[in-house]
């Protein structure tokens, strides 16, 4: 603290004193001399938060690992590398609270991990690199993305740590409509919830794996294509956990609908998470399933679609709705009214199952029609679950239902 105020005092006599034209020279030099001394003390403060999430994660988080099993650690992540699919079988890191500050970007230096002693997966498992007369490359891909595992936004305050990220070992491959889509909106939805808590979270991640497993036709080494993955997050500040499992396709259905409990990963995967945890903290957190807990203060409403199989025939789910969209058929839409809004040119909107700016299906009751409802929509409905029937249309992507009578709107018991 002393040398910050000697260093400022000395700025300011300079700058009083000083009436040598070089001046401003003079002082670049010193913001510049400074300005590395900053850098080291960043780089040392950076290695020392490296050490502290390493000692953490393997002193109480690691999975348990069975003797036919080799544990790969890195500077901010763990995992265990699976040879027979060429991927890992889970992959450990911690998205610490400095990612609210940091400003560290992708790398893209994706690479060969030194310390899979079998050798890892490569960049001719997912595609071939040609180049060119002209030194550009020509890519021939084989279809999948090269899914992290780890995501590298997670590291995003460490340049170290963020490169690890790009180790195949990290990769798994991944359809773009997966990888770009759903599964990277679970990336952002634990993220956010970093940004909106201001807590750090243990985030296990990985493929379900299985000896009936595809293998990418043109991989050099054999790279399995996994059907599903997971994701198991676990706020250990408050003692709140929760599991995603995702199959590996493009779904219309929001990310809540794939939570579940740790104990049912584990049950799939043959993984002991938590286990150098004590017995009745790992029982509490792995039977959690509280899916309101995670989601952005702005979505707590929400609710999950209803599960198809359970409506009767010829009804559908807030999801199945989009299929429907301009048919000019009568279709009968089944969810929960999570939102009402009643305008000031008295229009009642309601949002089924995920309220704006997230919404799935929407119902508009314009006032000119409001005469022929008994009851005031935007009360009577709210929160109730109900079944409305009118043609699909389109505003914006998002289905939406014109609503001309009470008679169109069954409220469920």
């Amino acid at each position: 603290m002393k040398n910050c105020f000697l260093i400022v005092f000395c700025l300011q006599a300079q700058l009083m004193c000083a009436q040598k034209p070089d001046q401003i020279k003079e002082v670049q030099a010193l913001i510049s001399h400074h300005q590395e001394n900053i850098d080291s003390l960043s780089n040392i403060l950076e290695n020392l938060q490296l050490e502290e999430i390493n000692q953490e994660l393997s002193s109480l988080f690691l999975p348990k690992i069975d003797s036919s099993e080799y544990l790969i650690e890195h500077k901010a992540m763990f995992l265990v590398y699976d040879e027979e699919h060429e991927q890992a079988k889970w992959v450990l890191h911690k998205i610490s609270t400095n990612i609210l500050e940091g400003t560290v970007s992708r790398t893209n230096d994706f690479r060969i991990d030194p310390l899979v002693q079998s050798g890892s997966s490569e960049e001719i498992d997912y595609f071939i690199k040609t180049q060119r007369d002209n030194g550009k490359y020509d890519y021939d891909g084989y279809g999948y993305d090269r899914g992290h595992l780890a995501p590298s936004a997670d590291f995003r305050w460490s340049q170290q740590a963020l490169s690890e990220s790009y180790y195949y070992s990290n990769m798994s491959p991944q359809l773009p409509s997966f990888n770009r889509e759903k599964w990277a909106d679970l990336e952002g939805l634990i993220r956010g919830y970093i940004y909106e808590n201001k807590r750090p979270l243990i985030v296990y991640t990985g493929p379900v794996l299985h000896p009936q497993l595809q293998k990418v036709s043109r991989s050099k080494n054999g790279v399995s294509i996994p059907e599903k993955f997971f994701k198991v997050v676990v706020d250990f500040e408050v003692q709140k956990a929760i599991a995603y499992l995702m199959p590996q396709k493009h779904e219309d259905y929001p990310i809540e609908y794939f939570a579940t409990t740790i104990d049912e990963v584990e049950k799939l995967t043959g993984i002991d998470f938590l286990y150098q945890i004590d017995d009745q903290t790992e029982a509490a957190l792995e039977n959690q399933k509280e899916v309101t807990f995670w989601l952005p203060e702005k979505q707590k409403s929400d609710v999950q679609p209803l599960e198809a199989e359970s409506l009767d025939k010829g009804k559908f789910n807030t999801i199945q709705a989009r299929m429907h969209m301009d048919t000019g058929k009568k279709k009968e839409v089944c969810g929960t009214v999570v939102s009402a809004y009643f305008s000031k040119n008295k229009h009642t909107f309601l949002n089924l199952d995920k309220s704006f700016p997230n919404q799935v299906f929407s119902v508009t009751i314009w006032n000119s029609n409001l005469h022929n409802f008994a009851y005031q929509p935007h009360i009577e409905l709210k929160d109730k679950k109900v079944c409305v029937r009118g043609k699909i249309s389109e505003n914006k992507g998002i289905p939406t239902m014109n609503v001309e009578n009470d008679k169109a709107i069954v409220i469920l018991k």
